[in-house]
């Protein structure tokens, strides 16, 4: 049995979903920038690590919106 969310929860979802990917895509940023830093001062034992940080975050918003377009796809 599928549960009916009304529009204003609805919204309240994709709003809160928003939010958590605009803070994954400044982690993101912020990652980049901590790893080019680290990178141009001689350390190159950081870019593995944070590539693999990046490809998770990057997952976590490709489920994220994954899940936004079923629950449109799902109510209407």
């Amino acid at each position: 049995m599928k549960k009916i969310f009304t529009r204003q929860q609805r919204m309240t979802m994709v709003y809160g979903i928003l939010s958590i990917e605009l803070i994954i895509v400044i982690l993101q940023l912020w990652l980049l920038t901590a790893t080019m830093n680290a990178y141009l001062g001689g350390d190159e034992s950081v870019i593995f690590p944070a590539a693999v940080a990046s490809v998770g975050c990057f997952g976590l918003n490709i489920g994220l919106l994954r899940y936004l377009y079923d629950m449109e796809k799902q109510f209407t």
